[in-house]
């Protein structure tokens, strides 16, 4: 079994429109997925959302005549994973340096400096508050 940090892009597209447009069926999201219609987009589309519930991205409702798919993993759940997983494989576990490559060398817009600098206030009053220096 994966882990919900391992989704596809093909996964991934279906848990963008579960996130977007709520809890649907597979019909709805073929036709979403496919608006031009396709014939081999329900075997496809059925195999991918089996794999997002095995990998506990997904919940299915078999519950009425139709079942029905929702996310079971939030869109920030799953950048965290994400991130955390790149961080470990490429710079060491290290956060920090995953995000001074992320930014190094690109121009950042004033607000985004402004929210990066009051979420960095933000942990830093939490630690505090907790004896500690921030580290985790």
């Amino acid at each position: 079994m994966g882990v919900a940090g391992d989704v596809t892009e093909a996964e991934l597209a279906i848990l963008r429109l579960l996130w977007e447009g709520g809890p649907s069926t597979a019909r709805q999201l073929i036709d979403r997925l496919y608006p031009e219609g396709r014939s081999l987009a329900h075997p496809t589309v059925q195999k991918l959302l089996d794999r997002l519930e095995a990998k506990g991205c997904i919940r299915r409702d078999r519950t009425g005549p139709v079942q029905v798919f929702e996310a079971a993993i939030g869109r920030d759940d799953l950048v965290d994973r994400r991130l955390r997983r790149l961080a470990d494989q490429l710079c060491g576990g290290s956060l920090g340096a995953l995000f001074s490559h992320l930014v190094r060398g690109r121009r950042m817009p004033a607000r985004d400096r402004k929210v990066l600098r009051d979420f960095l206030e933000t942990l830093d009053e939490g630690a505090k508050d907790h004896g500690g220096e921030g580290e985790t």
